[in-house]
C-alpha cells in the first residue's frame, strides 16, 4: 500500500546539498512541501525549481518549508543550482535531497519497490518522480499531485492549495472550487445551524447541504 492522504510520512534520514537531515526533525512545527524530479539538468524541472526559488517570501509568509528531491547526487545538485538560479533569477536557498538510491522515491510511492537506475539512464527511467507533496506540522500527508514530464507544475496552484489546507485546518471549514483567500468558505455539514450562527454569524444556504460563510474575524 502506498502513501495516502492523512498517512504519516516516512521519517527518513536523507543526504541533501545542505547536509544530512531527518525529515520529521527538519519539518518541526512547520508546514512543508516536498517536490520531486526525475533528473538534474532537465529543462522543465529547471524552470520549476526556479519558480520555487522566486516564491521564497510566499513560503515564509505561510510558515512553510520547501525541499526538492532528485534522483542524482549531491555534487550534481550543487552544480544544477547555478543553472536554477540563472533560469529563475532568484536564490535557490532550499535543500535538494540526493535520492540516487531511490529510497525517498519508493517510500513516497513514486516508484515501485523493484525500481532501479540503469547505467546510462534517462529521465524516462524515473519519469513518475514528478510529484508535489504538502505535509502538515503533524507530519501527515495533506495533498499530493503528480505531473507528466512535459507539463510544468503550476506553483500558483500549489500556493492556493496550501492556503486552502491551512485555512481548513485553522477554522475547521472546507473551501469550494477555485477558492482564494478572502472568499467565502463552506460550513461542514456536521455543524448544526445553531453552531454555525454562533461561529460565523450570518451564513448563506445555497442547498440544504451547502452553506457558505465568511471566515470569523
Amino acid at each position: 500500500m502506498g502513501l495516502r492522504i492523512n498517512d504519516t510520512i516516512p521519517d527518513l534520514t536523507v543526504e541533501t546539498d545542505q547536509g544530512t537531515i531527518r525529515l520529521h526533525d527538519w519539518i518541526g512545527d512547520a508546514w512543508a512541501i516536498l517536490f520531486s524530479h526525475p533528473k538534474d539538468f532537465t529543462p522543465v524541472c529547471t524552470t520549476e525549481f526556479g519558480a520555487v526559488a522566486q516564491l521564497a517570501d510566499e513560503w515564509a509568509k505561510r510558515g512553510t518549508k520547501v525541499i526538492g528531491v532528485s534522483v542524482d547526487g549531491v555534487e550534481d545538485h550543487r552544480k544544477w543550482k547555478v543553472d536554477i538560479e540563472t533560469a529563475g533569477g532568484a536564490n535557490a536557498g532550499f535543500p535538494i535531497i540526493a535520492d540516487a538510491g531511490l529510497e525517498v522515491s519508493k517510500a513516497f510511492d513514486m516508484l515501485p519497490a523493484e525500481a532501479y537506475l540503469p547505467d546510462g539512464r534517462t529521465p524516462n527511467d524515473s519519469a513518475t518522480v514528478r510529484s508535489v507533496f504538502i505535509i502538515g506540522p503533524d507530519k501527515k500527508l495533506k495533498l499530493s499531485m503528480t505531473y507528466p514530464m512535459n507539463v510544468g507544475r503550476n506553483f500558483a496552484e500549489v500556493l492556493r492549495a496550501l492556503d486552502g489546507l491551512q485555512t481548513a485546518a485553522k477554522y475547521s471549514v472546507a473551501t469550494p472550487a477555485n477558492w482564494e483567500v478572502g472568499q467565502d468558505v463552506v460550513i461542514p455539514a456536521t455543524v448544526s445551524g445553531e453552531d454555525a450562527t454562533a461561529k460565523f454569524g450570518e451564513f448563506r444556504t445555497v442547498l440544504p447541504y451547502l452553506r457558505m460563510a465568511k471566515l470569523p474575524t
